[in-house]
């Protein structure tokens, strides 16, 4: 492979790597979003803290594995906690309520962080095994990014078929589009979306202790890659798992390419990207038309 095509090659794969976490962040926030119409803008404060909570895991056990089990579980019960007890409360108030509390909880998640951990990057140790360089096509690539490829794919095909296989995923769907009607069934409707909360909020744990190794972990991690991922899930459309797939991938490769090829524009490209296809189609990539 000449070296003009395996520079494109790489920078290919390494939008592919980026797109594959930002799908993970906006996956969950188009569940909760999308699906459950609950505005939380904390999102990306849990995949920060998930990053966090990773680090300190690794700094005690020396595992990474241990580190990506239970991090994002720890995340994710704090998630939970605030849809249990603060989030259902504000709920009936509408989304300038659900806004108000998620950016305050994102504060205090924020300030939380810095006051335990400080406010110096800390850097993640990826696994041995997963530290070296694997030959593709004669092109030198890192074995860390194509695990985050695959692993993103495994969790979008276990989403895949517990939500569209599975009695519980029945259960999830029926009750986005009508809850009223499955509360009467008997089936409890908070159980059911706390349970959707706590997931949406683990994906973008996993997603904050698989990039963590790579970008460092630091306080302005959520900021840095929030707000791309609510711009995934508007540009997908709200509800659309299938889009925020697609548009993340698309997301990846822009900020990739643009970064090597035109860096000054490069977080232009993303945004021009949601502008043309919002003024084409208003609700989304792959979003439903609101009747």
């Amino acid at each position: 492979m000449d070296p003009m095509t395996a520079m494109y090659v790489a920078q290919g794969l390494h939008g592919l790597a980026y797109g594959m976490i930002l799908f993970l962040i906006a996956s969950g926030l188009n569940v909760i979003f999308g699906m459950m119409g609950v505005l939380n803008l904390a999102h990306a404060s849990f995949f920060m803290l998930s990053a966090y909570l990773g680090y300190q895991v690794a700094a005690l056990t020396g595992n990474f594995w241990l580190a990506l089990a239970f991090a994002p579980l720890g995340s994710a019960l704090v998630g939970v906690a605030m849809e249990r007890f603060l989030l259902r409360r504000v709920h009936a108030f509408g989304h300038m309520g659900e806004l108000i509390l998620t950016v305050g909880v994102a504060s205090i998640v924020l300030a939380a962080v810095k006051s335990v951990w400080g406010t110096e990057s800390l850097q993640l140790k990826m696994p041995a095994i997963l530290s070296g360089r694997v030959s593709l096509a004669g092109l030198d690539y890192p074995v860390y990014r194509l695990f985050i490829i695959g692993l993103a794919l495994a969790i979008l095909g276990v989403m895949t078929l517990l939500l569209y296989k599975t009695r519980l995923g029945k259960i999830v769907r029926a009750a986005v589009s009508d809850a009223g009607m499955v509360n009467a069934l008997g089936i409890n409707i908070p159980l059911v979306f706390m349970l959707v909360f706590g997931v949406g909020v683990w994906m973008a744990g996993v997603a904050g202790v698989a990039i963590a190794p790579i970008l460092t972990v630091f306080p302005g991690l959520a900021d840095q890659v929030g707000m791309d991922a609510f711009i995934v899930v508007v540009t997908g459309g709200f509800g659309s798992l299938a889009g925020a797939f697609v548009v993340s991938l698309i997301f990846g490769l822009l900020s990739s390419y643009g970064v090597q090829f035109m860096s000054q524009l490069a977080p232009v490209l993303i945004v021009a990207f949601m502008a043309i296809v919002l003024a084409i189609r208003p609700h989304g990539l792959f979003g439903a038309r609101e009747s």
